[in-house]
């Protein structure tokens, strides 16, 4: 199953968790719309997957305790510091990630009761309130107890301990941090008041907590932007030795010189002949068999590159272009290995079924589509015990095609209680985002997303299909 959110205002978050399958494939398209002016001659399929496309996998346990158990046993000295180290950080990320989605979904819930809370509520209006405070209550006890059980066991070795502190420094900041997030959107006053004065004793919990550990010196705290930077090093911290490290090798470069040699050595072949042609026709006149080798040489500049680019592109058609390792970050052993490929399309050479799902019209065949495919391949029993599942995070960054938006607003009019007012709009675009996956479920996933831009950043993330891949089709 794959999700799909807004990372930041130009960057879409692509996460997968797979199975014990050693094979996985997985396509991403994303319509483009023509009035853009996208092509390969403006940004280069080169250009734009290496500033716009990262990938980056993470170990992944579907036994949530198993994790704490560990760290357990290594800070009673039955497991190494290593260990300690990996399954605590396993433990604090997989809740940072659970954490993280559930604040969003909250929110997304959020928007649409922001301006309901004004005037009594209908039937309907209520069951959606109840439900969202029903959420953030079930959200705010797992904190609790996810926290209490991370400080039940703190180790008393120092080396350990130090580690230990600093997660258990930025989970108590981030589960304050996504809190006040809801409180910053919850709606104001009504039944909402109860919730919001429970939210507001947590933080302050959290707070406190830090303050009596002395985690943070009091400059640190004083300061939002050290305060801030401090608790990215130490979200980078927690991530680092659970992220498979990764080496990247782009293919072909061997046939690519290859198909260069070839082309000169056919062309150079075609001038010795026109050469040894000119001998014979125009004989011992200088000047005109200079004249005729210069005109031989200039077709020679030109036939080369033509020719070694059609060599290039008939033997690269369909082949991937970069491969990636995977390596296991304490070890460095080789756990996986992945085939990229990126190319631009028209809507004329997709597959039927990626036609069929975005549905076929003259605005869709006016789209450039960008397609992505990774293949990648696993090895689960390379990973560390315990650990059979990874978790994949791809990162799209769209903000080289927010560039091509034209700037400006415009305005429109309407009827307001009889006059004509003017107000300004921004220009949005509609993009379509279209993901077939296959390996990591029991049958091929195939759905589809609209995602609105403006040229300021992505405005709405939106789930409009969820057919599988497999389905009939009319």
């Amino acid at each position: 199953m794959i999700n799909v959110e807004r990372k930041n205002s130009f960057q879409l978050r692509l996460t997968r968790r797979l199975k014990e399958e050693t094979s996985h494939t997985l396509d991403v398209y994303l319509f483009v719309p023509g009035e853009l002016g996208l092509s390969a001659q403006l940004v280069t399929e080169e250009a734009f997957f290496h500033s716009a496309i990262q990938v980056s996998r993470t170990y992944y346990s579907d036994q949530y305790h198993l994790p704490l158990v560990h760290s357990r046993l290594a800070s009673r000295n039955r497991l190494g510091s290593d260990s300690y180290r990996l399954s605590l950080s396993l433990y604090a990320y997989q809740y940072v990630v659970a954490l993280e989605q559930a604040t969003q979904s909250i929110l997304s819930d959020t928007r649409g009761l922001r301006f309901e809370a004004k005037r009594e509520p209908t039937e309907q209006e209520h069951e959606s309130i109840q439900a969202l405070l029903e959420k953030v209550d079930e959200m705010s006890s797992l904190s609790e107890g996810i926290l209490k059980r991370l400080r039940r066991n703190e180790p008393s070795d120092e080396t350990l301990y130090k580690y230990f502190a600093n997660i258990d420094n930025y989970l108590s900041w981030l589960t304050e941090q996504q809190h006040l997030t809801l409180l910053a959107h919850l709606p104001r006053g009504g039944v909402f008041n109860p919730l919001r004065k429970q939210l507001v004793a947590l933080c302050e919990v959290q707070s406190d907590y830090r303050r009596e550990r002395e985690y943070n010196a009091e400059r640190v705290m004083a300061d939002p932007t050290r305060m801030s930077n401090k608790m990215r090093l130490l979200r980078r911290l927690i991530e680092y030795p659970i992220t498979l490290k990764q080496t990247s090798q782009e293919l072909g470069q061997g046939e690519q010189k290859a198909v260069k040699a070839l082309a000169t050595a056919v062309v150079m072949v075609f001038v010795m002949l026109g050469v040894l042609s000119l001998r014979d026709v125009v004989g011992d006149i200088p000047a005109l068999f200079v004249l005729a080798m210069a005109l031989l040489y200039a077709l020679r500049e030109v036939f080369k590159d033509d020719l070694r680019n059609t060599l290039w592109r008939v033997l690269r058609k369909g082949r991937p272009k970069w491969r990636r390792q995977y390596l296991d970050p304490t070890r460095n052993a080789l756990v996986g290995r992945q085939l990229e490929w990126f190319n631009y399309k028209r809507f004329s050479t997709l597959d039927e079924e990626i036609q069929q799902l975005r549905h076929r019209s003259v605005v869709q065949r006016e789209e450039l589509v960008l397609h992505y495919r990774s293949r990648s391949r696993m090895s689960p029993t390379r990973f560390l015990s315990g650990y059979e599942h990874t978790r994949e995070t791809l990162t799209l960054d769209i903000s080289l095609l927010t560039r091509l938006m034209s700037k400006g607003k415009h305005h429109i009019y309407r009827l307001k209680e009889g006059q004509a007012v003017r107000e300004s709009v921004e220009r949005r675009h509609l993009f379509n985002l279209v993901i077939r996956e296959t390996g990591s479920e029991d049958d091929p996933h195939l759905a589809r997303w609209k995602v609105v831009v403006s040229r300021s950043g992505i405005v709405d993330v939106e789930r409009v299909d969820r057919h599988a891949a497999n389905e009939k089709r009319p």
